[in-house]
């Protein structure tokens, strides 16, 4: 890609009114660059790294690197042995929002989990009693699994069920519930990779009903007190801001939480307390994240007896 094609200029325009920024926009998913490589260490971070360091942000928690560029510590042996998980900064980014909540909580389903870095981040983070990791797309479970199994993420099991089952059979049983939703992939063009057809309105429009469902499937998991994470790595704001705006007018028992350690990303295409990454801050490809909390004083409910022997995939 020479130059940005036309639904490429649209979308710059409605995401930006200052021309710079719509051209540094489009620079960047028309001209990749490279991105900082960055890792989440399993267990307490070495006192001697392997790699070299970029300085971290104000707001980056202990346990994630982020690498000077040409680094490859997929190829390094602590990869393999699980010591570490790697994984775009984006995704740091988007999921830092449970950084705000205290440790351990009971449950935490990621309902859209495969390869597994938000599960392992939650893991890190809150030292769930169980974490449910689900991927509905059963060829991506075989990743899930081994990232899990390699990173020794325990106790975790993966499911592979629809959001609909799994509000059907286990409702109002987490206290943190993530949903990294299946986007249009419009930020992996930032990384040099290819998404067709991610910019057209027809795929933007399937993908933001697609989401629709699966968030409000999501909402029937959270207890009262609980929080849905909603995240996506796509920029168009029907799959974003809009979601989560159409999800608190049918969900009006949810609210937004505002994230402080994210507000100089606050976006600006509603008044909600939500946050972007765009590629062009250098920081990864790109991302949108909102934290709902369900305001209901509802406690938590016990998982059927015999729910995960009918329905695990693996348990770790």
């Amino acid at each position: 890609m020479s130059e940005p094609s036309r639904l490429l200029l649209k979308l710059s325009q409605r995401l930006f009114a200052n021309e710079a920024e719509q051209i540094a926009f489009c620079d960047r998913l028309i001209h990749p660059q490279p991105l900082h490589p960055c890792i989440l260490w399993r267990d307490t971070k070495p006192d001697n790294s392997p790699f070299a360091l970029e300085p971290p942000l104000f707001w980056q928690p202990e346990f994630i690197d982020r690498l000077v560029l040409g680094q490859q510590p997929g190829k390094h042996p602590w990869h393999d042995q699980g010591a570490f998980y790697c994984l775009d900064f984006s995704s740091v980014f988007a999921i830092s929002p449970l950084l705000l909540l205290s440790p351990p909580v009971e449950c935490v389903i990621d309902v859209c989990a495969a390869p597994g870095g938000k599960s392992i981040f939650a893991w890190k983070a809150l030292h769930p009693h169980l974490l449910l990791s689900n991927e509905v797309i059963g060829k991506r479970t075989g990743a899930l699994m081994s990232n899990l199994k390699r990173c020794r993420i325990s106790p975790s099991v993966v499911l592979s069920l629809d959001s609909k089952i799994l509000a059907q059979e286990i409702p109002h049983t987490a206290q943190v519930v993530l949903v990294d939703a299946p986007c249009s992939g419009q930020s992996l063009i930032a990384k040099g990779g290819k998404a067709p057809g991610c910019f057209h309105p027809v795929t933007i429009n399937n993908n933001a009903n697609r989401q629709k469902r699966i968030l409000a499937n999501s909402a029937q998991l959270v207890a009262g007190q609980g929080y849905v994470l909603y995240m996506t790595c796509t920029y168009s704001p029907e799959e974003n801001e809009q979601v989560a705006e159409w999800f608190l007018e049918r969900f009006p028992h949810f609210q937004a939480i505002a994230v402080p350690h994210l507000s100089d990303y606050q976006s600006h295409l509603t008044r909600l307390p939500a946050y972007r990454l765009f590629p062009q801050s250098g920081l990864g490809a790109g991302a949108f994240t909102i934290l709902l909390q369900n305001t209901l004083d509802e406690p938590a409910r016990t998982l059927p007896p015999d729910f995960l022997e009918r329905r695990r995939g693996q348990k770790l």
